[in-house]
C-alpha cells in the first residue's frame, strides 16, 4: 500500500531537494567574501527555489496545467543550481566529491520531477 502524502514535506523529491539545498548552504559558507553577492547568493537562491516550486506545485495540484508549470519551474531552478555548482568547482570553492554528490542528487531530482509530471493525473485527482 502506498504511503499517504499529507503535505509537501512528505514528498521524497522535496526532502531530497531540501537536504541538498541545506548542504549547499553549509558549503557556501566557505565561499570567498567577494562571492557573497554573486555566486553565493545565486546558488543559495536557486537551490531553495527548487523546494519552493515543489511546494507551490503541490498546493496548485487542483489545476493540472499549473501543477506541471511549477514542476517545470522547479526543474529549471535545479538546472541553474547545477550550473552554479559547475562554477563553484571550476573556482575551486568545492571539491570534486561534493560536486559529484550534489550534481547527482539534482539528476535524481530531475527524474523524480519528470515522473511526477508523467503521473500528474494521479497527483491532480479531485477529492
Amino acid at each position: 500500500m502506498a504511503e499517504k502524502i499529507g503535505s509537501t514535506g512528505d514528498l521524497i523529491v522535496y526532502k531530497k531537494a531540501f537536504d541538498t539545498a541545506m548542504k549547499i548552504f553549509e558549503i557556501s559558507k566557505t565561499f570567498p567574501k567577494e562571492e557573497q553577492y554573486s555566486l553565493t547568493d545565486q546558488i543559495r537562491r536557486s537551490s531553495r527555489s527548487v523546494c519552493a516550486n515543489i511546494s507551490e506545485a503541490w498546493r496548485k495540484r487542483k489545476y493540472k496545467a499549473v501543477f506541471l508549470n511549477k514542476l517545470s519551474d522547479s526543474e529549471q531552478e535545479a538546472a541553474e543550481t547545477q550550473t552554479w555548482l559547475e562554477f563553484s568547482l571550476a573556482c575551486n570553492y568545492i571539491d570534486k566529491q561534493d560536486f559529484a554528490m550534489m550534481f547527482k542528487r539534482y539528476e535524481e531530482i530531475f527524474a523524480m520531477l519528470y515522473k511526477m509530471g508523467v503521473k500528474a493525473d494521479t497527483f491532480c485527482k479531485q477529492k
